[in-house]
């Protein structure tokens, strides 16, 4: 089980193994290199934990646990884990700042501790064999390689992901195996089983936001950032950063180089295709801060060749191919000697910076007049090519429009994406679609998972609260960021998700955060002494990746999406992929196409590799996916 992650950590294996509880871990050595392995014990060996992430606040902690009496053995972080826990019980996660998925055994009261980090950095697995036995592991691929697992595909979590775009935790791709959400601990003794959710996103009602200048706001997000920033490059091996050439890659950039590494290195991705490239605000960066520079540059026919690899290590179906180019680029990092990196991520979230908030904030305020015709033109800012095709702007018009004015609908923000989304499962096969439970069953399990009181909170809230809750830890943590990383043996960090930040950004009043349609406006002013005008000033442009020119060729993917293996398979409808196809060679199709196509394609790559030919990589094999699955065709 432990081996299937040697990719999580190739530098050293370690086991603990008593009555009824066994032990693995996988290292990738950051932090007390010659002393941290795991698992890892109390003095009198009652308290063991393996963990995967890190703990950045360690050394104050360390600092407290000691005056109490606590000895450590070694410089690790780690160890702070097992000591805390004894001071703190099962309130030790409070006093965590990090990222992290943590197996912690009591074997004086025989308890087995699973927690996961609050935003969900780090991802946690467990299934439940029939026996009894309890399976857990950073990966699903962990659980499958016990044995006792079999990979069984989840038509209602597909119908999910189709629809929201992310399965809703504890449901994964898989029947029988569970994800443990973010911010919970779940608790496993004899004869008990609790699960416990020790954080949430919380944010003020709707009049209750602190008054404050904003200034003052502006001024605690600039300090807490840069603590964030300091914190979390504590490590005993270099760390760089990725440089998107947006704003949030821009600013954690020329923090770290201004005040922490001079001699920076700095990693980007490249498109040979213009309409996704932004290297000329990444050069204009690089140009700015003086960094060591490198960056690869992917097309279609690269993304192809990856995306088999990319299902392997992400675990699930998806609607993009956007996580192949941060894999390539995580494999440059490695191939540089870098194990860290410092991401942006989270700050769009955090700050109200992506499209959807805009969208809602201009779709409410068209709801007060829905006959005029003046406040839908504003979408036009937000989708410029609206306004330059008059088909364009009555279809999307009349897109908008739909349920425009049932504003007290709990998903308003979300809604008319996710029933854009819904349209895509024409493409499965009826009898794949008759399994699925339906979306009042869906929205039900969506209900119960998410927390209640959201009615009392500002629009701008309830929006970011569904970002954050489902498409950031559900898919963006995941499949484009720690999956992506890992899978090359890099770890990545992102400063913008401190809980401390979230928290403050929480209690940030709406209209400093989006100030009229300006997305991010606090970020941009507390800031912009520190960035070149052009990148301070400039639109925020979605990270994607083209789909269609991908699935051409030879590729594993490409075969899989040929009639023999779509029938095989069962669970799409062959004419209407066929017809995705055509439309993608040579014609640009829809995005919502692209999205089919990809989920379809994902998908088939899931089953190939998970339930119909699972088998753990060799010693040393790099694109495994790709050259074992060849074979296996």
């Amino acid at each position: 089980m432990t081996r299937a992650l040697t990719h999580r950590g190739p530098d050293e294996e370690g086991y603990f193994q008593a009555p009824g509880i066994g032990l693995g871990h996988r290292r990738l050595s950051i932090i007390d290199l010659g002393g941290g392995q795991q698992p890892l014990c109390n003095e009198d060996g009652s308290v063991w934990v393996a963990f995967n992430g890190e703990i950045f606040n360690y050394i104050e902690l360390r600092a407290e646990l000691e005056k109490r009496g606590h000895v450590f053995k070694t410089r690790s972080d780690t160890e702070t884990i097992v000591h805390l826990y004894e001071e703190k019980g099962l309130d030790f996660v409070d006093e965590l700042n990090g990222q992290f998925a943590i197996a912690l055994w009591d074997a004086k009261r025989r308890r087995l501790v699973l927690a996961r980090d609050r935003v969900g950095i780090r991802p946690l697995f467990h299934a439940t064999l029939a026996d009894g036995t309890v399976l857990f592991g950073s990966e699903i691929k962990a659980l499958l390689a016990h044995g006792g697992l079999r990979a069984e595909i989840d038509p209602a979590a597909i119908e999910q992901i189709a629809t929201l775009w992310v399965p809703v935790p504890p449901r994964t791709p898989f029947k029988g195996v569970e994800e443990l959400a973010p911010g919970r601990l779940l608790v496993l003794e004899p004869g008990r089983r609790r699960l416990h959710q020790y954080w949430r996103h919380e944010f003020p009602d709707a009049g209750d936001y602190e008054d404050r200048p904003f200034e003052a706001w502006q001024a605690d997000v600039r300090e807490l950032l840069q603590d964030a920033v300091r914190l979390q490059l504590r490590s005993d091996v270099p760390v760089a950063t990725y440089l998107s050439g947006g704003l949030d890659s821009s600013i954690l950039t020329a923090l770290v180089k201004r005040h922490h590494i001079n001699d920076l290195t700095t990693f980007s991705v490249g498109f040979a295709d213009a309409r996704f490239d932004e290297r000329d605000y990444q050069r204009q960066m690089v140009t700015h801060l003086q960094t060591s520079h490198r960056e690869v540059e992917v097309d279609g026919a690269s993304i192809g060749e990856s995306f088999a690899d990319v299902v392997w290590f992400a675990e699930r179906p998806m609607m993009r191919t956007a996580p192949a180019p941060l894999m390539r680029l995580a494999r440059l990092v490695r191939e540089s000697g870098v194990k860290v990196v410092l991401t942006g991520e989270g700050a769009d979230e955090i700050f109200g910076g992506y499209n959807i908030f805009r969208e809602d904030k201009v779709r409410r305020f068209w709801a007060r007049h829905p006959e005029s015709a003046w406040r839908p033109a504003l979408l036009s800012r937000l989708y410029g090519y609206i306004e330059r095709d008059p088909k364009a702007e009555a279809f999307w018009r009349l897109f908008f429009r739909q349920d425009l004015e049932n504003t007290a609908d709990p998903y308003y923000s979300h809604r008319r994406r996710w029933s854009n989304g819904a349209q895509m499962k024409r493409v499965f096969s009826p009898d794949f679609r008759a399994q699925m439970p339906g979306e009042e069953a869906m929205f039900a399990e969506l209900d119960a998972y998410l927390d209640p009181g959201r009615e009392r909170w500002h629009p701008l809230a309830r929006a970011q609260y569904l970002e954050m809750t489902l498409f950031m830890s559900c898919y963006l943590l995941n499949s484009q960021g720690d999956r992506m990383m890992m899978g090359q043996s890099i770890e990545g960090r992102v400063p913008f998700l401190d809980h401390r930040l979230v928290e403050l950004a929480a209690r940030i009043p709406p209209r400093h955060k989006l100030r009229g349609l300006e997305e991010k406006f606090i970020l941009k002013r507390a800031f912009a002494d520190i960035l070149p005008p052009a990148i301070a000033s400039r639109p925020k442009q979605p990270y994607r990746a083209p789909i269609g020119a991908s699935l051409a060729g030879g590729s594993l993917t490409s075969r899989l999406l040929e009639r023999e293996a779509l029938q095989r398979s069962g669970f799409a409808h062959v004419p209407a992929v066929e017809k995705l196809l055509s439309k993608a060679n040579p014609a640009a199709p829809s995005e919502r196409d692209e999205m089919a196509l990809a989920t379809v394609a994902s998908l088939q790559l899931l089953n190939h590799l998970f339930v119909d030919n699972f088998k753990l990589p060799t010693q040393g094999e790099t694109h495994h996916v790709q050259e074992r699955a060849t074979v296996a065709l």
